[in-house]
């Protein structure tokens, strides 16, 4: 491993084994599901150059032994981390609230809704962007991690323009695993390609010498002006989703978004040079 790639790797792990250590997965574990992931990634790259993958083949790549490969090939893919499904339903419903104008108040704004009716209600929106979720499981699914709740005339009230399950551990850490994965497979297209028209878009702005007064404004303007943007790119997309507006031509099914994300740590301060007297 080169050093560039090594130094990488250690500020991209060291975040996410905080995480393990504080939920007590031992080292033995880890290498254990890096030991799958090799195998798996080994056997998709040998199929995607229309190879056989076999174990040898695999055991030759990773390192491991034929006898690990086969066994690791037995225990199969657990899937990846995907959203949950209540976690997808309420992310539409919400994506509902946000654009679609039988929910938006006179202002554009989304709308307090009566929880029960044919049109314009909150059991109106869950039926159009939650199937067939019965609108009380959605809303206590919703009111769970935060996203809404009962105003005062006991109407449904959105309570954010994102849904962001803050009192849900499980649907955070299975964000991310979603969002973790997409930035560094954004990055890994943008390492391979050559052609500068199929880059993907990847920028962020960065400064390392801010006093901590300067960080809550700067937070709270990120927070604002972020999802304003968000919001005009949920709107597009929403147009586009074949869910709720089959589109009139084009094949395939693909996912694409884009994600914006605020960050801040102490800057290790660094040692004064010392001066030393000439003899």
């Amino acid at each position: 491993m080169n050093t560039h790639l090594k130094l990488a790797f250690l500020r991209i792990v060291k975040p996410l084994v905080r995480i393990l250590h504080r939920k007590g997965v031992a080292v033995g574990e880890l290498n254990q599901m890096f030991k799958q992931i090799y195998v798996e990634v080994s056997e998709e790259a040998l199929l995607a150059t229309g190879e056989r993958p076999t174990t040898s083949r695999i055991a030759i790549a990773t390192g491991l032994t034929r006898k690990e490969v086969a066994q690791l090939r037995l225990i199969g893919a657990d899937g990846g981390h995907v959203p949950t499904p209540s976690y997808n339903r309420g992310a539409r419903v919400m994506t509902g609230w946000l654009h679609d104008t039988e929910f938006l108040n006179a202002v554009g704004q989304p709308a307090n809704l009566p929880l029960q009716g044919e049109k314009g209600s909150f059991a109106a929106l869950v039926s159009r962007y939650s199937g067939d979720m019965p609108y009380r499981a959605m809303f206590q699914e919703m009111e769970r991690v935060g996203a809404v709740q009962l105003d005062a005339c006991g109407q449904a009230q959105l309570m954010g323009a994102g849904y962001i399950p803050h009192a849900d551990e499980a649907e955070k850490l299975s964000i991310l695993g979603t969002d973790v994965a997409a930035l560094i497979q954004t990055i890994d297209h943008n390492v391979l390609t050559q052609e500068r028209s199929q880059l993907y878009f990847q920028r962020k702005v960065c400064y390392d010498n801010l006093p901590e007064a300067a960080l809550p404004a700067f937070k709270q303007m990120v927070g604002q002006e972020g999802m304003d943007l968000l919001i005009k790119f949920n709107a597009w997309l929403a147009t586009q989703d074949g869910g709720s507006h089959p589109p009139a031509d084009g094949v395939g099914r693909m996912r694409a978004g884009v994600g914006i994300y605020y960050f801040e740590e102490a800057v290790a301060e660094q040692p004064e040079e010392r001066i030393e007297d000439s003899p």
